[in-house]
């Protein structure tokens, strides 16, 4: 197995999970700054308030996206396990 063919798999590693990762991520990050807007204006501060919209919204994602996140893994576990052959000689 070469330099090449390590920095490859690795690559396709990262954007694999930087590509599932990041509609929960940006989901969290929009809720969590609408939920930081809604503080402000109305002077509220109690820091546990954006705890459970949070987690209703990543849960949320989790339900409606989730089928998409396991295929996109799996075909990433499918490819690398098919040419695991070729990676051991």
């Amino acid at each position: 197995m070469t330099v090449d063919e390590v920095v490859a798999i690795a690559n396709q590693s990262l954007y694999t999970v930087i590509k599932v990762a990041a509609p929960v991520l940006l989901v969290s990050m929009a809720v969590g700054l609408i939920v930081s807007i809604f503080q402000t204006v109305t002077s509220i501060q109690e820091q546990t308030l954006t705890f459970v919209p949070k987690v209703l919204a990543i849960f949320m994602t989790l339900m409606l996206i989730g089928h998409w996140m396991m295929t996109e893994m799996s075909n990433l576990m499918i490819n690398l396990w098919s040419d695991l052959a070729s990676y051991v000689k």
